[in-house]
Order: C-alpha cells, then structure tokens, then sequence
C-alpha cells in the first residue's frame, strides 16, 4: 500500500520538528487519525476534551516553548469550536497552525452533513494564510507556507483537508506547469533600522532628563539589553501584562504591570516622565500612557503593521528588539542616577508594602489578595504561571512577583475566560520538568477547567514533575464583571447574572483521580499552598474569597472609588462595613501613612 496524502501529513508536520498535535476527534478526519496509528503516534495525538480547549492549549504550548502550536479539528462543529482559541492566537500574536477537515469534495456545495464554508470561516482568524488541500501535490506546498507564515508573521495559519483527500494516494509535486514544488524549513532572522533612523531614536532618548519604558511580549528576548539601557537612562520599566515576565519584578527600578489591572508606580512613570520608550509591546489603553504634548517617545516594533499604534512616537523603529537595542545603546549618552530614577525606586518600593497591606487586610472568608500574594512567595523560581480572565488575572498582574527562571502568561487581547487551565496544560507538555500554576476564578473554572481536570488526569504520569497546580477563588460571583458594573455604571450587583453555583471543586478533583483541598480559612492559606507544591500529581487548592473585595485600579479616581462604594451599598446594605474598609484601604493604598492628607489629594489624583 502506497503513503496516503494522511500519512504524507504527519510525515510533513514530523520534519518540521512537530512533537506534539492538540487535538479531538471527529469523522471529519478519521483518515488523518488512521494515519496517525500507522505512524505510532507521532507527532503526538495529546486529546482536549473540547475543542476550544485544543486551540487554548496549543496557544499555551507555544506562549511557553517558543515554537508553533499546531491543533486539530474535525469538519464543520469542531472546526467551529476551534476559533475562541485560534483568536486567542492571533491576537496575542502566537503562531498556531490549524489542521480541519472537511466534507468530501463530492458533497460540497450541496448542503451536506457538518458542512460549513470554512474558508470563508476562518478568512479573518487565518487572514495571512489559510488554504484548502484539493488535490495531493499541493499539500507540501500549503503545509510548508502555513507553518512558514505562523513563524514569520506570529500569527494563525489554517490548512483544511476534506476527507476524501486524506483517503487519496499522496504523489508530489511535478517538474511541470502549474505545479508548485516546497521545500522545508526557515531561517532566523533579525531585522535592524537603518543608522539613520537610530540615530534621530538615541537623539531623542538623550535629550530626555525622565525617561519610561514600556516593555510587552516583543521584548522577551531582550531582557538583558533592556536591563542594561535601564542603567544608561536612568529609567524606570514598566510591563504590559504580555511582557510581565520579560524583567525580574526584584529589580528596584521595575514598576509592574501597566493599565487597567497595573500597578500605582507604572501608572506615576507614566503620569511624571519627558520620554517614552516602548519596546515590543502593542498595549492598547492610550489613557494610561503620558498625556499628548507631555512626553517625546520612541517605539522598537518588529511588525510594521503594528508600529505607530496607541501613541504619537516620534521615531518607530522597525526590527527586532534585542537586535535593534544593541545597535541603539552605543550611540547614547550616560545618563546619573538622580531623582527621577530614585522616585521610581522609591515608589515601586511603598507599592509593594502596599500590597503586603492590602493582603493582609480583613474580610469575610479569604481575602483573594492574599491567595496569590502569598503563592507569589512561595513559588519556586522555575515555576510557569498562567491567569484567566476575570479579578483572578489583576491579582496574577499585581501580586505574583516574577523572578528567576519564571515565566507567565495569560489572554492578554482576547482576554478570554477559560483559558488558564488549558494554558496551564499546554504549558506542561512545553515543559514537563517544571512545575505549572493556573490561576481562576470559579466562573471560568466551571466554564472549561473542570473538564480540562480530565485531561490532566489522563496525562499527568507522563510528566517528569507532576506538579500542575490549580488555585480557584470560589466567590459564587462573576466578580470582574460585577466590579466593573459598580464602578463604570454604578449599578449593584445583578444577580441573575453575575451570581454562579458554589461548586466543590477539589472534591471533583479528587474524584477524578487528582489531589484537591478546599481552603475557608486565612491562616490555612500558605499550607495550603505548600501542600499543593508537594504534591506528587495535579493538585486543586479551592479558596473561599470574599467577592467584596475591589479589583479597582490602583490609579483610580476618588470619584471612582466613591460610586463604587454607594452601588455597593445600595446593592447590599448589611455590607457597608466592608466597603469602608475597603476605602479606608484605598486610602492607604494612595498615601501610605498619611492620611491626614487625603483632602489634599483628592483633586488631584485623577489618571
């Protein structure tokens, strides 16, 4: 029996070094999984239980090893339950290839079982490349081009194979007309602006006496350039969540995250500095960048298509981040450590003993504050963490200090519920030696984590550290969204849909095999995560939190906090209690220790 184009598939995805497929099955390609028993499994078929959760784990998978993710689908639902994922992809700019199946090419157009035009489908998600397989010789080529374009571009790329076609003998490509011959793999490349343009950059970043940076995803191989310019300029850094874990958050002059879930000291960089500097990172909140006129500013951007976004940059220099920054550094002046540099320090110092407060500040149950600033602690400084959507991912982005060998992720532009578990999955089979830590909140763990449970427990012995680590704060609210009504709508909260069933999530962890502890106590907290770091298999800490606790932004209004609180109340008057608290701690949180100037301070703490 001669090779089948499905074996020639799997032939093709091993030679471009793919080790792993995230996958479901469907009739749509039961040839392809034929093929995949012939060839012993490789690459690997690792089985989600949804497809969506496929695409969020090869999303994962590539956020944490730095090569393609490659997932499959049947045609026409599960090729459809791909996108939420494969847009994840796109928009946090991951390259992902997708492999769907389709109807026979026979029954197409004729309003057959499961089919869906799925180039049409999926011509936005794979805009840069997606193509349908119709006869043999064009799969190396539409094969090679899609992996080529995902790595090129950081992007989607889709290859659809009806099934009849999969069935088909695989003959290659000819040395003849209208055939098109491939070849297999890519160069590194690192594209540099001209002398030109880094010159007009470093005239700019010189002349600066309070120079901000701003550093994403773009920047991660670039941690010690970016290092190293910080001590030339005098310069504090500050990170879009996407780049969280580029820079050690023990640095002194590192502020954390920026924007809607940053931190206090990155939204004062912003507020106070004459120069920016962005480097590799496409944040989209313009409002928490310095006011127009305020700050000249540069931008170090890889993709043309993304540069000169979100911000008037005087100069956009177009290359890669590390490249680009070795040539920029020469051509810069020393600059002293003075104030400016002092105040960051200074302030990123008191924004951390703020934190420790606000962890440590009362509430009914578990303050949530202090689950993760006390995971933070204890993590070991090779451990991956993932966050979801939701007030779990602002206290991922304010508490978990990154160090070390840490690395961290989330959906950043989607911003997506459900994808911290599946992240967390794919991330172990991106590195199966090192511990995982996801992050939820209960909404998104009754969305896909717990059946995601179920794939864990079917793989988790083929890691060689078990440790994959689940912390739900149970809450019974869907509490980001029930925040953002107070502050943003000052309504209170809506029961029919923000309220959720309390669900027990570690005993539905223990009866799938795994470990799990259910935690309503504040002083069972840290053994609770130690226990959970000693786990010898996948292990589910569930803590109770009080929902009313405010993920507020630490830069908000006065105003802000104040129609939090009056929603709050209107909504749940026995609790008012708490929401003094809660503003007596937001106090603190603008002057530690000094409260006697709160007045003063009032008109003037506006973003």
């Amino acid at each position: 029996m001669g090779e089948k184009v499905a074996d020639y598939l799997l032939r093709r995805l091993r030679e471009w070094g793919v080790e792993h497929v995230f996958a479901y099955a469907g009739d749509g390609i039961n040839g392809l999984l034929a093929a995949w028993g012939r060839a012993d499994d490789r690459p690997r078929f690792l089985q989600a239980r949804h497809e969506e959760m496929a695409a969020f784990e090869a999303v994962g998978y590539a956020k944490f090893s730095g090569r393609v993710g490659v997932c499959a689908a049947t045609s026409g639902p599960g090729a459809i339950h791909l996108l939420n994922g494969l847009y994840d992809a796109k928009l946090d700019h991951v390259p992902v290839v997708a492999i769907v199946g389709q109807t026979n090419r026979s029954a197409m157009g004729g309003s057959y079982q499961q089919e869906v035009d799925l180039l049409s489908l999926y011509k936005d998600v794979a805009s840069d490349f997606c193509a349908m397989v119709t006869v043999p010789e064009q799969l190396p080529n539409v094969l090679d081009r899609a992996f080529r374009t995902a790595l090129a571009r950081r992007t989607v790329t889709a290859v659809i194979v009806p099934a009849d076609v999969q069935e088909l003998e695989y003959t290659p490509p000819q040395h003849a007309f209208k055939m098109v011959p491939s070849s297999l793999g890519m160069s590194v490349s690192a594209p540099v602006p001209a002398q030109e343009d880094l010159r007009r950059a470093a005239d700019v970043l010189n002349a600066g006496k309070k120079v901000a940076v701003l550093i994403g995803r773009g920047a991660a191989g670039a941690a010690a350039e970016v290092h190293e310019l910080a001590g030339l300029l005098g310069a504090g850094v500050a990170k879009a969540l996407l780049g969280k874990d580029v820079l050690s958050d023990e640095l002194p002059y590192v502020t954390g995250a920026i924007g809607l879930l940053g931190t206090r000291p990155s939204y004062e960089l912003m507020r106070d500095c004459d120069t920016l500097l962005t480097i590799g990172s496409s944040f989209p909140y313009t409002q928490f960048l310095p006011q127009f006129g305020q700050a000249r500013a540069v931008q170090i951007e890889r993709d043309a298509h993304m540069a000169g976004l979100r911000y008037p940059f005087e100069v956009n220099l177009i290359g890669d981040a590390r490249a680009t920054l070795r040539l920029l550094m020469p051509l810069l002046t020393p600059k002293e450590h003075g104030a400016w540099r002092r105040t960051v320090e200074e302030n990123t110092a008191r924004w951390w003993e703020v934190m420790e407060r606000r962890a440590t500040t009362g509430a009914e149950g578990i303050n949530p504050e202090l689950v993760a600033h006390t995971l933070s602690g204890l993590l070991p400084e090779d451990t991956i963490v993932t966050a979801d959507s939701g007030s779990a991912a602002n206290w991922y982005a304010r508490h978990i200090r990154m160090r070390g060998r840490m690395r961290g992720s989330l959906s950043g532009t989607l911003a997506t519920m459900g994808a911290g578990v599946p992240y967390a999955i794919g991330a172990k089979f991106a590195h199966p030696d090192r511990p995982v830590v996801a992050l939820v909140g209960d909404g998104a763990m009754q969305m896909n984590g717990l059946a995601e449970l179920i794939t864990a427990g079917k793989y988790w012995r083929e890691w060689s550290d078990p440790r994959l680590l689940i912390g739900v704060l149970n809450n019974q609210d869907l509490n980001q969204v029930t925040w953002e009504m107070r502050s943003m709508s000052g309504a209170p909260q809506f029961e029919p849909s923000q309220r959720i069933p309390d669900v027990p999530y570690a005993e539905v962890a223990r009866s799938f095999g795994l470990r799990g502890l259910r935690v309503e106590e504040p002083d069972r907290v840290a053994d609770a995560w130690r226990e959970a770091l000693a786990a010898d298999r996948p292990f589910v800490a569930e803590f109770v939190t009080d929902p009313a606790i405010p993920p507020i932004p630490p830069h908000a209004t006065w105003s802000q906090a104040v129609s939090t609180a009056t929603a709050l109340i209107e909504g749940d008057p026995d609790r008012a209690h708490v929401v003094k608290d809660g503003l007596k701690q937001k106090l603190q949180e603008f002057l530690p220790g000094r409260p006697d100037r709160a007045p003063q301070r009032r008109a003037k703490d506006t973003p």
